[in-house]
């Protein structure tokens, strides 16, 4: 990922499209300052005078030869606060601060070579904790870290907790820092920032006995905790060695069973099961009052739920019959596509098909049925000389503001395959996964 601040995409109307500005230009300094990152960014652009020194981007002229941007001086006059509306590549400028950890549960470690370079990137930086919900370790956290996050007050921070053992979680991350962990929630606790905590469980290893002694040592923190999120771990094909075992029924209910306890104990519902969970479990998916504000919701827990609940909602809203004969097929992984047949079951609209691809994740193997970690190589197996008409596809697969999968595919190899047997077929990107109003809307418009 590069470093600067280099600039992704612009606001229409904005202050940056007025000044020609657009993806690829770098932003050299902003008031004569090189920011390093959105965080102090912010702080710079209160000012209502702002001189902008812009690199921009290389221009391929005609001929094919590539003429090098030019450095430019802007000088603004704005609003106080006032945006200048530019989306960078990165929120941090000064490179993120990697991971130093060697986690025997690590999924990108478990990646084959050949994929995007961003997928190869170990994030442990506390500003995109803040800014993006990215979780951290805190095992590379220095004192000027600590002390800028006070003096700011920035807050809520994601944090991987795992266990609180100390020499369990030192086994488990491969790092001699990672037995401090009741020391970095004090710390937390002692500035007051909030948190958002992750449990990545592995059967056997930081379940059990060690869940009930993490869950117990969290109770400490019940000012900053404000939520508690419970994944089990994701094993793909190409992980070395067999440490790793998958969930099994026994095992998910008894950390559905824990963090009921937890959550009584407290007196307020905090710690949350995933939703993978909860169906290894063979449990219901329990109503919205467990998830409350679904702020773990990019971690798995609560999507189902909340899929669920625009269904029942917008079901009623279905027309009867279509005036002419549509199809709809509706390609995701294995969990959703359980939900979506049992929608499909329920859905009585004459003339219309619908279909549920449950696309095998082959790429990754079999024990990964997520949706966001299917490949496009994947899908066109799945779809090769199938006859589609309405193809939806959720944007979750994609390179957030791309039409790119995992694997570099993208929805234009995916639509010149189909156009092989369908060429009046159509592509629908659903990019709200976890609300039903998009493929509503390719149902009833005729």
């Amino acid at each position: 990922m590069k470093k600067g601040m280099v600039v992704f995409g612009v606001k229409e109307g904005s202050i940056a499209e007025e000044l020609g500005l657009q993806k690829g230009d770098v932003i050299l300094s902003v008031n004569g300052i090189q920011p390093k990152d959105i965080i102090e960014l912010s702080f710079i652009m209160q000012d209502e005078n702002i001189n902008l020194a812009v690199k921009k981007a290389p221009q391929i002229q005609k001929d094919g030869s590539i003429l090098p941007g030019e450095a430019e001086l802007f000088e603004i006059e704005k609003d106080e606060d006032e945006d200048l509306g530019i989306d960078f590549e990165c929120a941090v400028f000064d490179g993120i601060k990697p991971c130093l950890n060697k986690c025997i549960f690590c999924f990108v470690d478990q990646q084959p070579k050949g994929l995007r370079e961003s997928l190869y990137v170990k994030d442990d930086d506390w500003r995109t904790s803040y800014l993006q919900g990215t979780y951290i370790t805190g095992t590379n956290l220095k004192e000027e870290d600590w002390q800028r996050m006070e003096a700011l007050r920035l807050s809520p921070m994601y944090v991987s907790i795992h266990t609180t053992n100390p020499d369990l979680r030192v086994k488990m991350l491969n790092n001699k820092r990672a037995g401090e962990i009741l020391n970095i929630l004090d710390r937390f606790k002692k500035i007051g920032v909030e948190i958002h905590g992750q449990i990545v469980l592995c059967p056997d290893i930081n379940d059990g006995e060690e869940l009930k002694r993490t869950l117990n040592d969290l109770k400490k923190y019940k000012k900053i905790l404000k939520s508690l999120a419970v994944v089990p771990v994701g094993v793909s094909k190409y992980r070395e060695g067999d440490i790793l075992k998958p969930l099994t029924k026994e095992n998910a209910n008894n950390i559905i069973d824990l963090l009921d306890e937890f959550n009584l104990c407290q007196k307020r519902h905090i710690a949350m099961a995933s939703d993978e969970i909860f169906i290894t479990a063979e449990r219901e998916i329990p109503d919205k009052k467990y998830y409350g504000n679904f702020v773990q919701i990019e971690d798995g827990v609560g999507s189902i739920r909340l899929l669920e609940d625009s269904f029942r909602k917008l079901k009623k809203k279905l027309k009867k019959k279509l005036k002419n004969k549509k199809k709809i097929s509706i390609l995701t992984g294995s969990i959703a596509a359980k939900l979506f047949n049992k929608f499909k079951n329920e859905i009585k609209v004459e003339n219309l098909e619908i279909e549920i691809l449950d696309v095998k994740n082959e790429f990754f193997g079999d024990r990964i049925s997520v949706a966001g970690l299917i490949t496009g190589g994947d899908i066109l197996k799945s779809i090769k000389n199938k006859v589609l008409d309405h193809v939806v596809i959720p944007s979750v697969m994609l390179k957030e503001g791309t039409e790119e999968f995992l694997d570099g595919i993208t929805i234009s190899d995916i639509e010149t395959e189909i156009k092989k047997t369908s060429p009046d077929s159509t592509i629908h990107i659903n990019y709200d996964c976890y609300n039903f109003d998009e493929i509503l809307t390719i149902i009833n418009v005729e």
